[in-house]
């Protein structure tokens, strides 16, 4: 273990070990085997992240930045991400088992992120108010929310920490960013790219760790003013609990269950498309998985001979190779988890059209799975599975489909196949998520709002909207009048 890579903690613009000397080992998920080691933090680290960052927010050198400047930083980490996306999606695909092609050209678009909320930081502007006192100048303004708690996990991690990191540096936080113990390696590496854009130090610090000695001295600490998370909900409720010990503003962003709905009248390779993008692309491990297909009973057999036949030319293997289509689950467990689903579902009636087993090779591999479902009950339409399985179920009306769609405590993406314009509006008002792609799935862009419903979490990330939740408004009361302050025991 000597000879492998080792990742520090990076805390007010220095880099160290943990306190407490804990270090954890990384393994490749297409192999098995350790690849990269990690320095964990302890509590004392993670008090030492926030007070670097409470400190700074009173340093003229941070404080007093422009927006435009603040900008400018922005801008420079933007090109700086650019530069450096293969070697950012290299580290992601071997510590998390995700595409190479994936996490290279996704974090490539996730300079975009950083240079729209640049093009946004001084953009941010107060109002003068129409008040109803005439000898009052009355305006608002918006100031930094404060120290921001951002907690990413594994996947998607250079895409969700561009969403929370963008927003607060352009409104003028300062953030302790802690990255998943479950594959670190790229989020550690990025705070390279922070430290060379030239933010203070303390600006951001990048720290990783478990939840006893880092989790949840971080999300309770009396000096965190925001949190934002995304996870899964058990871990949620945690953070939300943690958070009334300090009334942190909250964001949370939890994943879900999504419906992807096939009318009649759909393009069947189109569709066909959609829901192999929603279930295989990036090998399921995806929060926006498109898991509860919901395809019009007469359609159902041409679709999922169109599917059968795709999947047939799906590549499973190395993910660091140009020609792979679905690579390994990030842990084992997972693997696991997926194996024990299909088994309920077989007990339940449920017919496993191909897949369904773990791959014959070393690495936490998973076929590519198609689970016919007899039952809205079904196990595998229920469970999030974070791995590559779909799931397809009959309905027989528009009505019936909206409600299946319906029938889940989430409410993150959403998608509908149907080349009914009319219906496309129609079905997509009824259902209840915070996304809906019609004809298409899994697109993203800084410029549109990404958020769920109900247990998929509240707040949203990306969009014009998503700078401002960084902000508190202020506001200032200017007396114009000549005379000084009359009776100081009536209200004005």
């Amino acid at each position: 273990m000597g000879n492998l890579p080792h990742f520090q903690l990076f805390i007010d613009g220095d880099w160290t070990e943990g306190s407490d000397g804990q270090v954890m080992t990384s393994e490749n998920p297409a192999t098995g085997q350790g690849w990269a080691t990690f320095a964990c933090a302890s509590a004392g680290d993670v008090d030492r992240a926030i007070a670097a960052a409470r400190r700074v927010l009173d340093d003229p050198e941070w404080r007093d930045m422009t927006q435009t400047a603040r900008g400018k930083l922005l801008y420079r980490l933007a090109d700086l991400v650019a530069e450096n996306a293969a070697r950012l999606g290299e580290l992601e695909t071997t510590d998390s088992g995700k595409l190479l092609a994936e996490t290279s050209a996704q974090t490539g678009y996730v300079a975009d992120y950083y240079r729209y909320f640049a093009g946004l930081a001084d953009k941010v502007e107060g109002t003068v108010l129409p008040i109803d006192k005439p000898d009052m100048h009355v305006f608002t303004t918006r100031e930094p929310i404060g120290v921001v708690a951002a907690i990413v996990p594994w996947n998607a991690q250079m895409f969700l920490t561009a969403t929370k990191l963008g927003p607060a540096l352009a409104a003028g936080c300062s953030v302790v960013l802690k990255a998943s113990e479950i594959a670190p390696a790229p989020m550690l590496e990025f705070a390279r790219l922070i430290e060379q854009a030239g933010f203070p130090p303390g600006v951001v610090s990048v720290i990783t760790g478990d939840a006893e000695n880092c989790a949840i001295p971080l999300t309770r600490h009396p000096d965190i003013d925001r949190i934002a998370f995304t996870g899964g909900p058990e871990t949620a409720r945690h953070v939300v609990r943690n958070s009334a010990e300090n009334f942190a503003v909250t964001s949370l962003e939890l994943g879900g269950k999504s419906p992807i709905l096939v009318f009649d009248d759909s393009d069947l390779d189109g569709a066909a498309n959609g829901l192999i993008a929603g279930n295989f692309g990036a090998s399921g491990q995806s929060c926006v998985a498109g898991t509860r297909g919901l395809v019009h009973r007469t359609i159902l057999e041409p679709l999922i001979e169109r599917i059968e036949q795709k999947a047939s030319a799906i590549r499973l293997g190395d993910p660091l190779h140009s020609g792979t289509h679905v690579g390994p689950l990030c842990t084992a467990a997972q693997v696991r988890k997926i194996e024990a689903t299909l088994a309920t579902a077989r007990g339940q009636g449920a017919v496993i059209r191909f897949g369904g087993a773990p791959a014959d090779r070393p690495g936490n591999y998973m076929t590519p799975t198609l689970v016919q479902c007899t039952s809205p009950e079904t196990e595998t339409l229920k469970v999030e599975m974070f791995g590559p399985v779909m799931s397809l179920l009959a309905f027989d009306t528009e009505e019936e489909a909206i409600a299946l769609a319906n029938s889940t405590p989430y409410g993150l993406g959403s998608g509908i196949f149907t080349q009914n314009l009319a219906r496309a509006h129609r079905v997509s008002k009824r259902i209840r998520a915070g996304i809906c792609w019609v004809n298409t799935y899994r697109a993203i862009s800084p410029i549109a709002p990404f958020g769920g419903f109900n247990q998929s979490g509240y707040g949203r990330e990306a969009g014009v909207e998503a700078i401002l939740d960084y902000t508190r408004t202020k506001t200032t009361w200017i007396s114009t009048a000549q005379e000084p302050m009359a009776n100081p025991f009536v209200m004005r």
